[in-house]
C-alpha cells in the first residue's frame, strides 16, 4: 500500500452520520474485478440517479470537492458490513484520509490496512474545520495532527503498530515478510514430526 506521511488537501464535508458501507460501495458492484478500481461505484447511489447521470447536489461532484484528498463525516462512519471494496474505492478515488467523530470497527482496522488514515476528531474539531471552507489542511500522521492554515494543529491518536505500518506502506502480508528470513530459519530447524506434509 501508499505510505502515509503528510498529505495536504481540501476536506469535502459529507456530515451525515452512520454511513454505512453499502453507501459507500453498493452491494451489486463488488463482482466488478479489483484491477479495474473501485473509484467509479463510490457513493454511486448518492452521486448518481437512477439513469447514470451526476447528481449535482452531491458534494464529490461539486467544484472544488471533486479533487478532495480528505472526506469529513458525522459518527459511525464505515458502520455495516465488513467488506473491504468500501475501503478499496476510498483509496481509488484518491481519498487519503476520512475525519469523522467514530467509525465502525471493521471499517477502522480495513481502512488501516489499506493505507486511509481513520482520524477520529471531535465535533467541534470537524466544524473547526468545515468553517475553513474549500481551503488546503494538512494530515500530519508522523506527528499525529491535523494542521490548518492558521498554524493550529488538531491532534488525533492511532495505534502504534496501525501508525508504523502505514508510514512504512506495510500491510499484514508487508509485515510478515520482514520476518521472512526468521520465519524460513525457524522451518529449516524446527523438528521434521511436526511438519503436516510428513504426515502418511
Amino acid at each position: 500500500m501508499t505510505p502515509f506521511r503528510v498529505e495536504a488537501g481540501l476536506a469535502a464535508p459529507l456530515l451525515l452520520d452512520n454511513v454505512d458501507t453499502d453507501q459507500l460501495l453498493p452491494a451489486r458492484f463488488l463482482r466488478k474485478p479489483r484491477g479495474d478500481g473501485y473509484h467509479p461505484w463510490l457513493f454511486y447511489d448518492a452521486r448518481y440517479d437512477a439513469e447514470g447521470v451526476p447528481n449535482p447536489g452531491f458534494v464529490l461532484n461539486q467544484a472544488p470537492w471533486q479533487s478532495a484528498r480528505f472526506l469529513l463525516s458525522g459518527a459511525n462512519f464505515g458502520c455495516g458490513s465488513s467488506r473491504e471494496g468500501a475501503v478499496y474505492a476510498l483509496v481509488d478515488a484518491g481519498i487519503r484520509a476520512v475525519l469523522a467523530p467514530s467509525f465502525g470497527d471493521i471499517f477502522f482496522n480495513n481502512a488501516c490496512k489499506n493505507g486511509l488514515l481513520p482520524v477520529r476528531l471531535a465535533p467541534p474539531q470537524l466544524s473547526t474545520i468545515l468553517n475553513l471552507g474549500p481551503v488546503p489542511i494538512t494530515v500530519d500522521l508522523e506527528a499525529l495532527a491535523v494542521r490548518l492554515p492558521s498554524g493550529e494543529t488538531l491532534p488525533f491518536s492511532l495505534d502504534p503498530l496501525a501508525r508504523a505500518s502505514m508510514l512504512e506502506g506495510l500491510d499484514d502480508i508487508g509485515l510478515t515478510d520482514r520476518y521472512a528470513d526468521a520465519i524460513q530459519r525457524f522451518d529449516q530447524t524446527r523438528p521434521r514430526w511436526l511438519d503436516i506434509r510428513s504426515c502418511p
